[in-house]
Order: C-alpha cells, then sequence, then structure tokens
C-alpha cells in the first residue's frame, strides 16, 4: 500500500479504516485463490467451448434425461440468490437489528449468483442462439416465460437493492480518496448525506424492502411450477410451489454463514461477524431444516399412500434403488447434520455453523438432483429398460467453473466495495440503540400506580 494511501486510511474513523482496508490492501493469499478460481473457469470456458462445437452429444444428457447438471444447478444457484434479497428485506422489515453487519454480504450473494443461475438454462441448450426464442415466440401459457419475467424482475430488483442503500459508503469512498476517486464520485451521485438525502434514501429503503420480498417468493415458486405443471411422476405436485420457497431461503442462510466465516476470517472482521450473529443464524439454519423435513416428508408421504404405479417406481428408487445413496445423504446434509449441530447453543459458533451450512448446501444441491434426475429416468410409461444418467466430464467441469466463476466475482466485489455497510454501523452506534430502548418501552403496559395496584 502506498504511504498516501496509507495516510489517507490512517486518518478516517475506525470503522472506515477497518472496513475499507479490503479496498487498499491485498494479501498474497488473496492472488493466490484467485490464480486457482481463475483456472478452474477457464477450464470450465473450455469445456463449454467443446460442448458448443461438439454439440450436447458430450454430454450424459440422453433420452429421457434432458436437464442433468445444468437444470439442477439452475435451481440451486437461483434457490442461494434467496440469501441476500429476501433474508434482508425480511429483517429490514422487521427491525432486527442484528442485520446491521450481514445485510450487505447477503446482498452481494444475491446478485452475483442470480446471474450464474441464470445463464444454467442457457448452457443447457444445444442451439444457444435460440435463447431469445422464448421471447419472440412466446407464449403466455408457458411457465418457461413466467420463469424469464420473473428471474429479470427479481435481478433488476435485487440490484437497486443491493446498491440504492450502498450510496451512502460510496460517498465516504470518495470523500476518503483512497481509491479511484472517480469511478466513486460516479457511483455516489452526488450523495452528501445531508438529512434531507438520508430521510429519503431510507424511506426508498423502506418501500424496496417490501417489494422485493414478493418478488424474490415469486420467482422460486414459478421454478417449482416448471415442474409442477407437468404430468411426471412426483413432480405433478401442489407442495412444489411453497417447497421451493422454502428451500430457496434455507439454503440462502447456510450460504451467508460460509461467506460470514469466510468474511471474517480473510479481513479480520471478528468485531462485526459476532458469536451473537453466528448463534442468531444458527437458530435459523435449525428452523429450516425442521421445515426442510416436515414439506420433504409431506411430499414423499403422499406419494407412498396414493401408490400410483408409476409415482412407486421413482419413490423406491431414490428409497432403496439406485438413488438411494443421493437420496439419504441428502437427508444426512439437510437435516441430521444441522439438526445435531444447531439444536446445541454451544455449537452456534462460527466453526459449528461453518459444518453445518457445508452440510445444507451439499445437501440441498443433492435435494436438486434428487428432484430433477430420477423422475426423468422414470417416466409415466413402463419402459422395458429405464433410463440412465450420469454426468460426463464436460458437464462437471462447466459445474466446477460455475462456482469457481461466482466465488470468484464475489472476491473481487470485496476489492471495490465494502462488504460491511459503514453508514448503519454509524446509525446504529448513534441513534438505534435510543430507538430499540423506546420501542421495546411501546411494546410494555404503562406502568400500574400505587392506587390501581391497592384496588
Amino acid at each position: 500500500m502506498r504511504s498516501d494511501i496509507a495516510a489517507k486510511l490512517a486518518s478516517l474513523p475506525p470503522d472506515e479504516q477497518v472496513l475499507l482496508r479490503p479496498l487498499v490492501v491485498t494479501t498474497s493469499r488473496f492472488y493466490i485463490a484467485a490464480a486457482i478460481l481463475g483456472g478452474i473457469l477457464l477450464w470450465g470456458l473450455f469445456a463449454y467451448y467443446l460442448q458448443v462445437h461438439k454439440g450436447l452429444g458430450g454430454t450424459g444428457l440422453n433420452r429421457p434425461e434432458y436437464w442433468g447438471i445444468y437444470i439442477i444447478d439452475f435451481v440451486f444457484f437461483i434457490g442461494i440468490s434467496h440469501a441476500g434479497t429476501l433474508i434482508s428485506a425480511i429483517l429490514r422489515v422487521s427491525k432486527a437489528e442484528w442485520r446491521r453487519s450481514i445485510t450487505r454480504s447477503a446482498e452481494f450473494i444475491t446478485v452475483l449468483v442470480l446471474g450464474f443461475g441464470a445463464i444454467q438454462p442457457i448452457i443447457d441448450l444445444g442451439r444457444p442462439d435460440r435463447l431469445f426464442n422464448v421471447i419472440f415466440h412466446a407464449h403466455l401459457r408457458s411457465p418457461l416465460l413466467w420463469d424469464v419475467t420473473s428471474i429479470g424482475l427479481y435481478f433488476t430488483a435485487s440490484t437497486i437493492y443491493l446498491y440504492i442503500p450502498m450510496i451512502p459508503d460510496l460517498a465516504i469512498i470518495r470523500d476518503s480518496g483512497i481509491k479511484a476517486t472517480w469511478f466513486y464520485t460516479f457511483l455516489a451521485i452526488g450523495y452528501q448525506d445531508t438529512p434531507t438525502q438520508r430521510a429519503r434514501l431510507e424511506r426508498i429503503i423502506g418501500v424496496l424492502a417490501i417489494v422485493v420480498i414478493p418478488i424474490a417468493i415469486s420467482v422460486h415458486t414459478i421454478i417449482g411450477w416448471i415442474f409442477a405443471m407437468t404430468l411426471r411422476p412426483m413432480w405433478h405436485s401442489t407442495i412444489f410451489g411453497p417447497y421451493f420457497v422454502m428451500g430457496a431461503i434455507f439454503s440462502g442462510i447456510a450460504a451467508i454463514l460460509i461467506a460470514m466465516v469466510v468474511l471474517r476470517r480473510a479481513y479480520g472482521l471478528e468485531n462485526y461477524f459476532k458469536p451473537i450473529h453466528f448463534d442468531y443464524m444458527g437458530r435459523l439454519l435449525l428452523l429450516f431444516s425442521l421445515l426442510w423435513f416436515y414439506f420433504t416428508f409431506a411430499e414423499y408421504l403422499t406419494a407412498f399412500y396414493g401408490a400410483e404405479p408409476a409415482e412407486m417406481r421413482t419413490f423406491w428408487a431414490k428409497l432403496t434403488g439406485p438413488f438411494a445413496v443421493p437420496f439419504w445423504a441428502m437427508v444426512l446434509g439437510c437435516f441430521v447434520i444441522p439438526l445435531g449441530l444447531m439444536s446445541q447453543k454451544s455449537m452456534r459458533t462460527p466453526r459449528g455453523t461453518l459444518i453445518a451450512s457445508i452440510a445444507v448446501v451439499i445437501g440441498m444441491w443433492l435435494e436438486r438432483y434428487n428432484i430433477v434426475v430420477p423422475t426423468s429416468v422414470n417416466p409415466r410409461w413402463d419402459m422395458e429398460s429405464l433410463g440412465h444418467y450420469f454426468p460426463s466430464w464436460v458437464e462437471l467441469s462447466i459445474l466446477a467453473g460455475t462456482f469457481a466463476g461466482f466465488i470468484l466475482l464475489y472476491m473481487i466485489a470485496t476489492k471495490f466495495f465494502p462488504i460491511v455497510s459503514i453508514w448503519e454501523m454509524k446509525e446504529g452506534r448513534e441513534q438505534s440503540v435510543h430507538e430499540v430502548a423506546v420501542r421495546v418501552a411501546g411494546y410494555l403496559p404503562e406502568p400500574l400506580v400505587a392506587s390501581a395496584r391497592s384496588e
């Protein structure tokens, strides 16, 4: 770090020094990690080039399994995107003060991972040039058109919801002069943090927090409907809409916790991602692991009692057949491990929540696998020989490249924008302590006077 930048950074208040340091100080570990992730990303791009050049015949996709890993990743990444917008918005609306440290990192996850999820159906196309056919030859009865519309609206709303609360911090960086003043001057759009501007900003944030909640819910509901509105075994179910929304929030909480642990360690943010944050987020993870078990049990129970032959072929293929390993690994990752760990207060720590969250992320990916593949290879009609699916190295390479690309882009974002909201930290110290005391006093009944007690 140059001496002039170090001097400017040292002149800032303590919060700003800590939270802006990652923007100007980069360690060798960052470059090593970025190089490894960049290499994986390039390998994934090479695999995709071969797929486009040689066609989908180079993948494991076949009849009757037309989707495979790409659609699994599509549902998975769109689910992870609920980490920021939905969870952050709910915490803002409910005035949960402990949210202040985590909302920015969560909102970045939403915007960045949403793009990687949206490209998965394009990767799944043998002819990517036909992408715009869904718009040029749109059919209002097609859930695919609903999907394109809802994801486009969700990405737009999430980007605005990320950018608007970041404007005061962009103005702080602009005024500090520590990095590319012209760039942050443009992004800060003349913000000066006057009382009028602050009031207007908070009013807009409040409106956005309410608006994005139904948009986020609609996105994964529609993705669930893409499955549910077909007559395939174990897809044609009314539970899929809320089931997918619940699963999206579940995996989103796990993604936030993983990001919190990594950012806490990498940038020395122990004072911002505190034990209480991991305790509260661990409680949410525990709650959603129970909800996940309820929805999953309800889905399989109704299929079992219906005992339709096509349904039962898929049912037993998951529980005891060729898909038993991914099915029970899903149950282990989504229910057994998070329930066992997060039900203990001593395990709702950075290390404990990290283990549980990694298990949930793996389990939720396997859940999407167990939804997509077993049904596809067990169609409703009874085939002489069942279909099969095993992903090729091309698909696995693109999968790895997608994950690496998201992580790399998230790392780069932390070098341009503060990952914890500076102005919200300041506001929390200066105003919220008093506001919370007043709010709590408003919840309680008025104290009884002595004469009323005696009566």
